[in-house]
């Protein structure tokens, strides 16, 4: 029953403390282990509903104890249940939490040093909570002092303190890893460790460098691949001051243990490296360390997957932070570099990464997806000197695309299918990237063939279980337009059909939401040339309002269409003004926040409000332009009151503040028409004037409105 309800539909006198009362007597007078773990489980789950006893000092002290006594049970079960607790009070009321650190803490350390893995496990988890709260506390505190305003709650450094007392153990969880890198309990120890370096800092640095330096050559692959671990797991988070020496000291030792004799040492290498690629570039980027790490990594390529996985990710952290290197060297950073220090082997890359896409044993370890997304990678953060391979690259996708579309029908198992259809989605992905980074006028020479291609696998995937082929399939489409612009348009007639197919596709909503994304770029590429073809675009547009069962978001995105259709149109769009306004002017109004601690409702509010006035926007920029604003008069009361909903809320989003104010700007025009200003209008309707409802929003978003 707790699991699925809210706190606010619980009576306070009634229900909710009936039911506290009901849980801690039985985890204290239960008369059978049975009844014990079955209530410490319920405990667990009413811990949501229970914020109002947490701040009764005297019901929080109550409920601390029983679940404390719990994790002292001699039934494991029971103490695992009772520590899932422990993790998530620390979630949900960590300012609480001050009083109870002396208990908590022999607690949880008592269990991570336990021989029961799962005992062990939750006692990590309990610290890897307690960071995760602080760094969210930290990044709230940082962004209150910008604004000038004290935050409502700070940390109080739990992780600081008992550092001392946590990485000895966290360390020698480490190294009770197995050959197959399954163990929980070491993985738990890695992410804790990588959490407790990016709360503490500095801190870990001198307490945890003693253990990486000892058996950072240690024979023993236990103890060598946990020293690699936690190396790993501090480069972020410690000043480039502290840590910027022992790097650079460590990087070529550990671009050597890619040759080790254990997978498991080899793996957290490679992973680790990737690691020093993203914080580090101007280390990873040096000459005389490429030229060691570029064959190791080669090497390390053909060896297992789960080794080639973490290869394929340090690629891609390596090709980024050499991009990263040149664009900073560049004279402008909005311009392409013209060449970068990975330039010389670019195609050695590029060939590396599309031979692991075929290899036999690609779909073990997510091997393939890991190839294909370091490709994408690489062909992103290409420079100018490197265009002649990623033209070539594309030549090589489409061979690819037209292989796989060949013999898909002679594919019988699901299974099989399966696994041509997640090859299919990736190279759609890797044709996204190599379209972004084509020059416009190399499009034509190879349109056709890439049009052909995703025409071919959308016809296969209509009406199938394979919506996210089609998803990437839309997508590719959309970069094809973007560059090609109206003369996409004799690709049109093939095209509409899946487009529309597209549209209704109610039961995949990403589907759904790709295809409106389409619609609303062909209207910006063939601006007044889609108007013979509205009508049957606006009528699908209409039905994704319509339909009940399509969700809300979708219809969200649907709304927000209607901008970029009446730019296209101009003054053809008072065609459809007069219904889009009505459900513009009905969503916009039907956008309430009935519960703060919602986080959904109000994100979802915050995309409703967004995409109408985006929408009001553009019909009043299309109208405009054209000298038809007399055909808003009927509306504008009504499109006034999303931004003094937008304005009056604390809890909506900059970017629903800047639609608002882009809004505003328009309603300028206004006064050439007759209209009164949106300031004198408004202070009819309420009494407010733009001014001071502006000054209710919370600097926060002013500040960023401000950037």
């Amino acid at each position: 029953m707790c699991q699925g309800i809210k706190a606010k539909d619980i009576d306070r006198n009634c229900s909710r403390d009936a039911i506290l009362t009901a849980i801690v007597y039985g985890m204290q007078e239960g008369p059978s282990d049975h009844v014990r773990l079955v209530l410490t489980n319920a405990m667990l789950n009413v811990l949501e509903l229970t914020k109002q006893n947490f701040e009764n000092p005297d019901e929080r002290n109550i409920i601390m104890l029983v679940i404390c006594e719990a994790t002292q049970a001699t039934n494991p079960q029971i103490q695992v249940t009772a520590l899932q607790c422990l993790v998530k009070i620390m979630s949900l009321y960590y300012n609480f939490m001050e009083q109870y650190l002396e208990t908590l803490l022999p607690i949880t350390v008592g269990a991570m040093k336990n021989q029961t893995d799962e005992i062990a496990l939750q006692g990590i988890k309990f610290w890897s909570n307690v960071c995760e709260e602080e760094l969210n506390l930290a990044a709230k505190a940082e962004e209150a002092q910008e604004q000038g305003t004290a935050p409502q709650y700070v940390s109080r450094h739990y992780s600081q303190g008992a550092l001392p007392h946590l990485l000895p153990i966290l360390t020698q969880t480490l190294i009770k890893q197995d050959e197959d890198n399954e163990d929980e309990p070491a993985k738990a120890a890695a992410v804790c460790i990588t959490l407790l370096a990016q709360c503490t800092q500095d801190a870990i640095v001198e307490q945890i460098w003693p253990f990486i330096a000892q058996h950072f050559g240690n024979d023993n692959w236990h103890y060598k691949e946990a020293a690699i671990m936690a190396f790993g797991s501090i480069v972020e988070g410690p000043s480039a001051q502290s840590l910027h020496n022992l790097v650079e000291q460590a990087i070529m030792p550990l671009i050597g243990t890619l040759n080790d004799a254990h997978a498991a040492v080899r793996e957290t290498a490679v992973w680790a490296i990737g690691r020093i690629c993203d914080t580090y570039a101007d280390l990873v980027t040096r000459p005389e360390t490429l030229q060691s790490l570029i064959p190791a990594l080669f090497t390390a390529l053909h060896q297992e997957p789960r080794v080639a996985f973490n290869v394929c990710w340090a690629i891609s952290s390596l090709v980024k932070a050499a991009y990263q290197v040149a664009a900073e060297q560049g004279t402008d950073e909005n311009d392409e570099p013209a060449t970068y220090i990975l330039s010389s082997v670019f195609q050695q890359m590029v060939d590396k990464l599309i031979k692991t896409t075929d290899r036999i044993d690609a779909n073990t370890a997510n091997l393939r997806i890991a190839s294909y997304e370091a490709l994408m990678e690489l062909i992103k953060n290409s420079p100018q000197d490197c265009y002649a391979v990623v033209q070539q690259t594309t030549f090589i996708v489409l061979k690819k695309l037209e292989q796989l579309l060949n013999i898909e029908h002679s594919l019988v198992s699901n299974s099989d299918k399966a696994q041509l259809r997640n090859l299919q989605s990736l190279l759609c992905a890797t044709l996204q990237s190599v379209l972004r980074k084509m020059h416009r006028e190399d499009v034509p020479a190879i349109s056709d063939p890439i049009m052909a291609g995703l025409l071919q696998i959308m016809q296969r995937c209509v009406d199938k279980e394979s919506g996210g082929v089609m998803e990437d399939a839309l997508v590719a489409v959309t970069e094809l337009i973007t560059i090609m612009g109206v003369q996409f348009g004799k690709y049109m007639d093939q095209f509409k059909p899946f487009l529309l197919a597209g549209l209704i596709n109610y039961e995949d909503p990403q589907v759904c939401l790709a295809a409106i994304g389409v619609l609303s770029d062909l209207c910006r590429a063939f601006e007044g040339q889609i108007f013979p073809l509205m009508d049957e675009f606006m009528t699908h547009l209409l039905q994704i309002l319509e339909n009940t069962t399509v969700k809300r978001t979708v219809k969200s995105h649907a709304l927000g269409c209607f901008g970029d259709i009446a730019i296209a149109l101009g003054a053809n769009f008072a065609r459809y003004l007069n219904t889009t306004m009505d459900w513009l002017v009905n969503a916009a109004s039907a956008a309430q926040i009935s519960n703060l601690d919602d986080i959904d409702q109000i994100e979802y509010v915050e995309l409703l409000l967004e995409h109408c006035i985006a929408s009001f926007t553009g019909i009043v920029n299309a109208l405009r332009g054209q000298n038809e604003l007399a055909l808003l008069l009927p509306h504008v009361q009504n499109m006034v009151q999303p931004i003094d909903m937008v304005a009056r809320s604390v809890y909506l989003s900059s970017e629903s503040l800047q639609a608002s104010l882009k809004l505003n700007k328009s309603y300028k025009c206004f006064r050439n028409a007759g209209v009164a200003s949106i300031t004198k209008r408004r202070r009819l309707l309420n009494g407010l004037s733009v001014k001071s409802a502006v000054s209710d929003v919370s600097k926060s978003k002013k500040s960023k409105i401000i950037q």
